[in-house]
């Protein structure tokens, strides 16, 4: 149904099954209505409050009856290039540093066509799941390739975007990981890390772009770069990013190379506060964690990255209990070889089950960790949950299906509990970007090829092929 208004464009949303704001209450509304004016929330209710309070006409009605409305998905943790080198026979078995040292070598003859066709695709399967916010943490500049390549991606996909510039600085020949062919120098990242903010960021409420300074880790850049990368990121307010006490040999790293604990480590950097989230933090000890709860320094939790490559459990619970925000990240496709939002979530519930004992996660927690809590890490107060005045990011999931079939009791916690779901609907930003489960932006078949060729290519460079 569709009738012409003068204005911004709106939307009504209506007859969802469950509409789970996530908002301050966590409200659950049956026969839940949202209604939606140009890129912004506007009311919240059942149709009955809406209709009372708001007269049409309305440019667009969608019924989303047997369905489950919920606030866009947030993934704070990518490496979109990865998802070219899936399931590579090399490092398919190995921990975190003999996975990385098997992949450098293939990964140095990544081209910028490369980095933007993997974007594509990886950004495309996240809005599939559920996912309409992004960050990606690009740390490898090689034969030309540079984040706008990455950016580009994002505004054809419709996603909303954390385009965040990684860097490696410390090769094998100054005691880092990498091999020396594909570090950057340090002055000239600094530069193109402040071209990329001037260029592309946009601190603007509802924005949908922007830019975040990521050195690599530990044991891929100098604490030079971090310290400086911090005072730059400072000066434009923009936020900061890097990987953290991932497994037992990056805190083994920290200790023999620096002397400290991760902790310790980004505490004397200046990498803490709210505009600073680190990716994995699986072996955060006591005190870092309490660390990062006084300073609301955040966590992208990747569990099935991490158990993959058999890092650990996380210990999530803890982190929350003593205040650190906390969000979803599904870690690069060649070490999760998936970026499917909600099935991240139903991940982490099940490991910190594992971990910790059957309560150690609900399904609304988890939930609650991929939206508002994601929303938190990218240090953003205008998505992840559905209230008036926030973004009009909203996902639909139709829980009629075979694998919801004997789920009717909870339908939001079926979203988790059961198999995980593409979504029905997504809007980003007041745009629809998936449709009756089908991308709007993007020819999938065409990109599921070009994104095949990219990989065999770039397998045949490595000699792989």
């Amino acid at each position: 149904m569709k009738l012409t208004t003068p204005g911004p464009r709106t939307l009504l949303l209506k007859n969802a099954l469950v509409l789970a704001t996530m908002d301050d209450e966590r409200r659950e509304i049956a026969d839940g209505a949202v209604l939606v004016r140009g890129h912004e929330i506007i009311a919240v209710g059942t149709i009955d409050e809406i209709e009372a309070a708001h007269h049409g006409p309305y440019y667009e009605i969608i019924d989303l009856s047997g369905h489950v409305l919920l606030p866009g998905l947030v993934n704070t943790h990518h490496h979109m290039f990865q998802s070219l080198t899936r399931a590579t026979p090399a490092g398919q078995d190995a921990e975190l540093f003999g996975w990385l040292q098997a992949h450098y070598p293939i990964w140095a003859h990544i081209t910028p066509d490369m980095i933007h066709v993997s974007a594509v695709t990886a950004m495309s399967e996240l809005v599939l799941s559920g996912c309409t916010t992004s960050s990606d943490h690009l740390y490898l500049y090689v034969n030309g390739s540079r984040l706008d390549d990455a950016i580009s991606a994002a505004e054809r996909v419709g996603i909303r975007f954390h385009a965040a510039r990684g860097a490696m600085t410390v090769g094998e020949s100054k005691g880092g990981l990498p091999p020396d062919r594909i570090v950057e120098d340090e002055a000239a990242v600094l530069t193109e890390m402040q071209r990329l903010i001037e260029t592309f960021h946009d601190p603007a409420r509802f924005a949908m772009l922007r830019v975040v300074l990521a050195p690599c880790s530990p044991f891929t850049v100098s604490d030079n770069l971090m310290r400086e990368s911090a005072v730059l990121a400072r000066q434009h307010g923009v936020s900061l990013h890097t990987h953290l006490a991932e497994n037992d040999n990056d805190i083994r790293y920290s200790l023999d190379v620096y002397g400290k604990t991760p902790g310790q480590y980004v505490e004397d950097l200046g990498w803490v506060g709210p505009d600073v989230w680190h990716a994995h933090c699986v072996k955060l000890d006591d005190a870092a964690i309490s660390l990062f709860g006084r300073t609301g320094t955040g966590v992208a939790h990747c569990p099935c990255s991490n158990m993959r490559l058999a890092s650990g459990i996380a210990p999530i619970r803890q982190m929350r209990a003593e205040g650190v925000p906390v969000g979803l990240g599904v870690d690069g496709s060649a070490s999760a070889d998936s970026g499917h939002m909600l099935g991240e979530a139903r991940q982490a519930m099940l490991l910190a089950r594992v971990g910790f004992g059957p309560q150690a996660m609900t399904a609304r927690e988890a939930l609650e960790i991929a939206t508002r809590g994601g929303a938190k890490v990218l240090n953003r107060d205008d998505i992840g949950q559905i209230a008036p005045g926030y973004a009009a990011d909203l996902v639909a999931f139709d829980v009629r299906g075979l694998d919801f079939a004997g789920a009717q009791a909870d339908p939001l916690a079926a979203l988790v509990f059961c198999t995980p779901g593409k979504v029905s609907l997504s809007v980003i930003n007041g745009r629809i970007v998936v449709r009756d489960g089908q991308l709007q932006t993007i020819d999938l078949g065409r990109q599921v090829e070009a994104h095949n060729a990219a990989s065999r290519l770039l397998m045949t460079k490595a000699g792989l092929a």
